[in-house]
């Protein structure tokens, strides 16, 4: 695999993938079986690097707008002394 820095059209392909797939996911609640083509796409697209990051992006991103939907629940049993 080549390591040089992708090119302007290359990362506009990778974010573009990046977004069909997302959006899949978020159409089908996250049932990655439903949007295996796009996955498949968003792969080939992008440096493995970053589908890493972009998958850990996207669960923050996640759990970012549970808390601000449902607010921050701390574990019932968590540091109670």
């Amino acid at each position: 695999a080549k390591m040089s820095a992708p090119t302007m059209e290359e990362r506009k392909a990778c974010w573009g993938a990046r977004d069909e797939f997302w959006q899949c996911l978020d159409r089908h609640a996250d049932d990655v079986s439903k949007c295996e083509k796009l996955r498949l796409a968003f792969e080939s697209r992008c440096p493995q690097q970053w589908v890493k990051y972009f998958d850990k992006r996207r669960d923050f991103l996640k759990y970012k707008r549970k808390l601000e939907t449902e607010g921050y629940h701390p574990p019932e049993a968590a540091g109670k002394s």
